[in-house]
């Protein structure tokens, strides 16, 4: 074990810290809870704390907390702004494996985390921190090459959730909706400390939904994620068909039963797609797709390239999480723009 670490190490044993996972769906012992030491959330604090102790399942792993967590950190662009939306990035001390900028509403919180990674962080990297619990959007991300494995956390103290919209423990996910969407969001804020800003959080995004009409009038769609040779697509069960069909958008992958899927590009061409959704990533831009599709000579001659009907989205918006409901009133609105 590297030395640098035993501080760290002595420090989590010794501590107890409020936050305790157990595994194998039997809870370890939590600590007793810790005075809350303000922050924007604070206003809630005190029905907050009448809630605890909270215990949730979580990708098959029991979750117990006796007291909100104090030092807080995640893994992907979802769980981060879950708790900058929350009013809890106080409680943040690092985050990592950023899928791109917050939204601008949340820039002023998300200014003073440390990033620690652009990828998903170490062990070493993480107990630096003395977190005790760690937010992760997917389950990949709590494992022995990356932040270590939940059971291991657990033993160090240290707290752990995923967001349940990446967990794959029974198998293929359920179709997602926007009340499971909510639920999550409900379920975060019983975990954190923050029931009242997770409700008034809903009420914001349903108003936002109620306003959106479905501007796509039955046009099919392609949502292009990512790939080359193979293109990688947003199938029947996740985000993007949740967005789609309140859109009233025909996925052309919709009876793809998963949450994303590799098409071929035959089949793409084949379906000859009214719009194409492209994800924007730093890794994979909307306008290098947006190159790849007119320089293949099968995909060059499809509609909605030869017109650009694209649509635009950041790659943190496509998955379940915050920025959904902005995200259909946006690609609604793009929507309405195209030829």
């Amino acid at each position: 074990m590297n030395r640098s670490l035993y501080p760290a190490y002595s420090l989590l044993l010794a501590a107890g810290l409020a936050g305790i996972v157990g595994c194998s769906g039997t809870p370890a012992p939590a600590a007793p809870a810790a005075e809350n030491t303000g922050g924007t959330a604070a206003s809630g604090s005190t029905e907050a704390a009448a809630s605890y102790p909270v215990t949730v399942t979580n990708c098959g792993t029991e979750v117990t907390l006796k007291s909100p967590p104090e030092r807080i950190v995640t893994i992907k662009s979802t769980a981060l702004e879950t708790l900058l939306a929350l009013g809890l990035g106080d409680k943040v001390v690092g985050t990592a494996f950023s899928d791109g900028p917050v939204p601008e509403s949340l820039a002023a919180d998300a200014a003073s985390v440390p990033s620690l990674s652009d990828a998903a962080p170490t062990q070493e990297a993480v107990l630096e921190l003395e977190p005790d619990f760690i937010y992760a959007g997917w389950e990949s991300n709590l494992s022995s090459d990356t932040a270590g494995e939940r059971g291991f956390l657990a033993s160090m103290g240290i707290g752990s959730y995923v967001s349940p919209a990446a967990c794959r423990e029974e198998g293929l996910p359920g179709k997602l909706d926007f009340e499971d969407v909510f639920a999550q969001i409900t379920e975060a804020g019983d975990l954190f400390g923050a029931p009242d800003a997770a409700a008034a959080l809903i009420a914001d995004q349903r108003e936002v939904l109620d306003g959106v009409p479905p501007a796509g009038e039955g046009r099919t769609a392609f949502w292009f994620s990512s790939g080359r040779d193979t293109p990688y697509a947003g199938a029947g069960l996740g985000a993007p068909q949740m967005m789609m069909e309140e859109l009233g958008l025909e996925n052309i992958a919709a009876g793809v039963e998963d949450s994303w899927a590799s098409l071929s590009w035959e089949t793409v061409v084949a379906a000859n797609p009214d719009v194409i959704v492209l994800v924007d990533a730093d890794r994979n831009t909307a306008e290098s797709k947006k190159e790849l599709l007119a320089s293949m000579p099968a995909t060059a001659g499809m509609d909605a390239v030869i017109n650009e009907r694209y649509l635009v989205l950041p790659f943190a918006a496509g998955e379940a999480g915050v920025r959904n409901a902005e995200a259909v009133a946006d690609l609604a609105d793009q929507l309405s723009s195209l030829p």
